[in-house]
This record gives structure tokens, sequence and C-alpha cells, in this order.
């Protein structure tokens, strides 16, 4: 008896000496468990949810522990505006100390922080993807070459028959990106492409996995050989095949005249020398590696998301027929620019953003200096979660936050409006530098799927599931598609 009073008392004396204590004037949140912070208060499998409870009690801005580290939540278009634009110098650090930040080693422009690499990389990619005429061959003919893939293989199920449309998504985003940075696509069933997309995926399911969580818990571990390991053993792995692609550039290129970014990337190394440049080889295979797994995931889920609503949706997919045979007439193609003239496609293909939701958390952020916000004070070093989710579906901001609905879109008259609080990529410095490609990719894709094939609930597999699954890349649950061939086509 007496023994467990002695305990009892070591225990509640230890929980008093470590206890986590909040910064003065930090925002509000639950009190933190000692080692395990709020973990414990977060549903690993999906903490949105959560989220969303902590911001009805804490309000907008609140505050977790992660094991001992402070997290700032933000919630609602008004916070995450402030910090990302507003104050956007003093919140686009990156977080140095998750195993993601270890793998990367802060290079590329991801998880790079902020500074002058950071700044070159991002200024290259940017200028680079908006000039794409790089060559012979636009941005928009490797898209709509692509998509002439998607097609073919769709019309192999149009005779009745269903299938799951994920794989085919996710391959045909990635041989967008292998086109526009490799300078080649990959037939869908070529093994070595197999086998890449597949150690991405195994590389995300750790990195937002338990041992993910491990890893940043008790800093000791790092040195076991635990699963964990695997992760950096995956990431050389992709790290060699970008590295073997920039090999085979060098022995093949043309000085000023690129085929691809590799291409591009290779002539800046040439125009800045060796003199303090931050263009190195090593630099590239990092921005590579970022510009292929943020390109994909992203893109394949939006489509998803996007034709399970349409097939639920008949009336909304007719009139997105309608309007493309109505602009095209009978033009075989369709064009970016001609997204001008489809306010009702464009309508419907930002809600499909909105509801895909396909990164809802951001990328973490971290203050870079003692900051402010929501009259809260913010030591340097803090890290922040941007939750993307609370501003696509805010009550206040949307006609109809918590449904499928392309009039979140359009104005009275039937034009098409993008809110404020149409946020999937993120805002301020940091905002995906993808945006131009993936708006380009989703419209081109979608106009040539949907003028050509209708898209139908199969009766067999009852009634349908629109719950996501949560990750760095959130995703509609798997589905079956039926496909039609139209009658005019």
């Amino acid at each position: 008896m007496i023994g467990s009073v002695m305990l009892l008392l070591f225990f509640l004396l230890l929980f008093f000496f470590i206890r986590v204590r909040r910064p003065k004037n930090f925002p509000p949140g639950p009190r933190p468990l000692p080692i395990l912070g709020n973990l414990l208060q977060l549903d690993p499998v999906n903490p949105l949810k959560d989220l969303e409870r902590l911001k009805r009690r804490y309000g907008n801005v609140f505050s977790l522990y992660i094991g001992s580290r402070p997290v700032v939540v933000l919630n609602g278009l008004e916070a995450v505006r402030e910090a990302l634009v507003t104050r956007t110098a003093e919140f686009s650090g990156r977080p140095n100390h998750l195993m993601i930040s270890d793998i990367t080693e802060g290079k590329g422009v991801i998880m790079a922080d902020f500074g002058s690499s950071w700044r070159d990389h991002r200024r290259f990619a940017l200028t680079t993807l908006r000039n794409f005429g790089l060559g012979k061959r636009s941005m928009e003919e490797r898209i709509l070459e692509e998509v002439s893939h998607i097609c073919s293989e769709l019309e192999r199920n149009a005779a009745g028959s269903s299938m799951d449309p994920q794989h085919l998504f996710h391959l045909a985003a990635s041989n967008i990106i292998c086109s526009l940075i490799y300078g080649e696509r990959f037939e869908y069933d070529n093994p070595v492409f197999l086998t890449l997309i597949s150690r991405i995926q195994d590389l995300t399911k750790i990195a937002i996995g338990p041992w993910a969580m491990f890893y940043e818990l008790i800093p000791a571990l790092r040195a076991l050989p635990l699963p964990f390991k695997k992760a950096f053993h995956i990431y050389d792995e992709i790290k060699e095949h970008a590295q073997k692609a920039v090999t085979r550039h060098k022995s093949s290129r043309v000085t000023g005249e690129p085929r691809d970014l590799i291409d591009c990337y290779l002539d800046q190394i040439d125009k800045t020398g060796d003199g303090g440049s931050t263009f190195n080889d090593v630099q590239m295979v990092f921005l590579l590696i970022d510009l292929f797994i943020a390109g994909t995931d992203t893109t394949s889920n939006t489509l998803r998301c996007a034709i399970l609503h349409l097939m639920t949706n008949q009336h909304i997919q007719e009139r997105c027929h309608w309007e493309i045979e109505d602009v095209l007439e009978g033009r075989s193609y369709a064009s970016f620019e001609d997204r001008h003239a489809m306010p009702y496609v464009q309508a419907v293909i930002h809600e499909s953003q909105r509801m895909a939701d396909t990164v809802p958390l951001s990328v973490f952020h971290m203050t870079s200096c003692n900051t402010q916000l929501h009259g809260y004070q913010l030591p340097q070093g803090t890290m922040v979660i941007p939750n993307l989710s609370s501003v696509l579906h805010e009550e206040g901001q949307w006609k109809f936050p918590q449904e499928f609905n392309p009039d979140n879109f359009l104005n009275e008259d039937g034009e098409f409006v993008k809110p404020e609080a149409f946020l999937p990529f993120s805002a301020g410095s940091r905002v995906c530098l993808g945006e131009g490609l993936a708006r380009m990719e989703l419209f081109l894709i979608l106009v040539t799927l949907l003028r050509r094939f209708q898209f139908v609930w199969p009766e067999q597999e009852g009634a349908p599931d629109f719950r996501q699954i949560f990750g760095i890349a959130q995703a509609q649950k798997p589905y079956r598609l039926g496909v039609r061939l139209r009658s005019s086509q």
C-alpha cells in the first residue's frame, strides 16, 4: 500500500516537473500530456474532425503539442490569409525536425527553408513551367497526348463493364510530369515506371505513419534500425532514378535547345557557373523529385473526385457536355483558352477541387522570427498548420459549403467567379508552384473525357461512398466507374 502511494506521488511529481507550459500569450488549446503532448486527442486515421471540434472550443487560432513541440493551427480564411499572405515572410519557414525534412535534407523547393536557394529554384521552376514552349512541344500538347492514352484505356471499358479509375488517373498524371521534366512518357505497364510509382506510394505511407511520429517524439530512436529507416532507403532509390535521367541528358543534350526541364536546368548551370550559384546537380535531383511527387497525387485525386460527383449528378454532367459541344463546334481538340467560354465547366472543375480538398493541412509552415497573429505571440521556430480544409468548407464563404454544387463558383448571371476562400493550392509565397500546370491538366483532361464519354454509377455497386481517405494528399475511397462511349463519338 505504501509502495503504491509512493509510486503515485512519484508520477505526480514527475508530471509537475516535466509538464508542458505554454509560452506567454500563446494561442489557447487543450492541456498536453508529458512526452505525448496532445496526440491522444487526435484521431491518427483522420484528425480533421478533431481539429474542427477544437476550433469550436478554442477559436480559429489554437495550439496543440506534438510531443513537447508547440504547434499552432490556423482555421478559416481570415487567420490563414493573415499568416500566409499579410505576414508571409514571417510564416514561410519550414519545420526542420520532421522525418520528411531530414529525408529531403532541406533541398528542393517543398521542404527547403526560406532562403536564397529556395527563391532561386522556385523562380526557375515557375518561369520554366510558365514558358513551357520547350523545344517544339508545348505543355498543352504534352497533356493532350496523355489524354489520348487515357481515352484508349477508357474505350476498352466502354462495353458495359466497370473499372477502378484510380490506377489510370495516377499513371496519367505521373506521365504528364515525366514528359515535362524527363522529356518522355512511359507505357502504363512499364515495369520501371510502375516500380517508381510504387516506391513513392510506399514513401508517402511511411511519412504519415506511426513510425514517422516516433521519429519526431523520441529522437534517440533515430539511430536504431527501425522501420522508418526504410523511408530513407526508398528516397535514395528515387534519387538514383532521377540521377540516371540527368546523366542521360548530359550525354544527349544540345546547349540552348532544351527538350524538358532537365535540359533547362543544365542550361541554367552553364549560365551561372560555379561562382556561388545555388544551381548544381544535387539541387537539381531534389527539385525533380519534388515536382514529380507533388504533381501526381493532387491531380489524380482531384480527377477521381470530379468523376465521382459527375457520375452521381447526371444533370451536371450533361450540362457540361452541352457547353463543351457548343464551344468546340466540331473541333477535334480543346484548347486551354477555351476555358473562358465555358463558365459552367470551369465552375464544375473548381468545385471538384474544393470538394477533393487534396492537401487539407497544406505543407506545415514555421515562424522565421518572433511574431504575432490574431493578438497572440508566436516565438520563432513555432510550427504552423494552415487548415485549408476549414477554409474550403467555411460557413459564410460559400453558398453551399458542405455539398457539391457548381453554383459556388457562378454569379447570378451564370458567369464564373472565384471566391477569395478558394485556396486548394495554399496562399502567399509558398503557394503551390504547380498551380498553373494543375489547372491546365484538369481542364484539358475533363473536357476531353466529358465530350467523348458518359460516366455512370454501376448499378451493382450500391450507394456511392463520398468519404475520403486522409493523408498528405487526401483521396476518395476506391470506387467503380461505368463508362459509355457517346454516340456522337
